[in-house]
């Protein structure tokens, strides 16, 4: 399926990374380049086998995930500075001077959509798929088995099904759905494919149309 972690240099110079895939080599000097790492996030319930090495690495940023990571990430011992499901929905991390978040609590994977404002970039990890990750199978070092298929907002009559039966409360995937497009941006930056540079909010609204209307 492709994968991604996104890195961003906030406004007072820290770092915030959604940890998506290993902290290899060529990653942590691209950090290290950024600037300091403040803030160590888990996008959902499933993207989080690389989360105790990013706070291994970095042990004073903050680590925050929804309230599912923590059930499924086997280091029982990792101590989650903020967690969305089980803090107040008003709940301030620190960083919204430069990201809003909107957790998706009606979604299976318990996904968080991210937005960076100044760039206007939407940050996701499986709220959206732009698949086949051409760029990202470029840089793999076995061909893709699986996911040789469209499974993005290009599939505009197949998509929006699935996405609508990934929804488990109907009403909240509605009232995030409308959050996030109601949201500035033009660029889709996903965890899973291809980033979307431009008409990102026309792509996310296909794919999340049956919520929409």
């Amino acid at each position: 399926m492709g994968g991604r972690s996104t890195a961003i240099q906030l406004g007072n110079g820290g770092v915030w990374v959604l940890a998506s895939t290993p902290l290899d080599t060529e990653t942590k000097s691209k950090l290290e380049e950024l600037g300091p790492v403040k803030y160590i996030i888990g996008a959902d319930a499933v993207h989080h086998l690389f989360l105790s090495e990013y706070k291994k690495a970095y042990p004073t940023a903050k680590l925050i995930a929804p309230e599912a990571t923590i059930a499924n990430h086997p280091n029982k011992e990792l101590v989650f500075d903020g967690v969305w499901g089980r803090d107040s929905p008003e709940t301030k991390y620190g960083f919204e001077g430069d990201i809003e978040h909107c957790y998706f609590s009606g979604f299976k994977n318990k996904d968080v959509a991210f937005l960076h404002k100044p760039s206007k970039s939407l940050i996701e990890a499986d709220l959206l798929m732009n698949l086949p990750g051409k760029e990202q199978y470029s840089k793999a070092k076995e061909a893709p088995q699986w996911f040789k298929f469209n499974i993005s907002p290009a599939s505009t009559w197949l998509y929006p099904k699935l996405v609508w039966s990934l929804g488990e409360d109907k009403d909240a995937m509605r009232r995030d759905a409308k959050t996030v497009s109601g949201w500035d941006f033009d660029r889709i930056i996903p965890c899973h494919g291809d980033v979307i540079e431009t008409n990102g909010k026309k792509a996310w609204n296909d794919v999340y149309k049956s919520f929409l209307n």
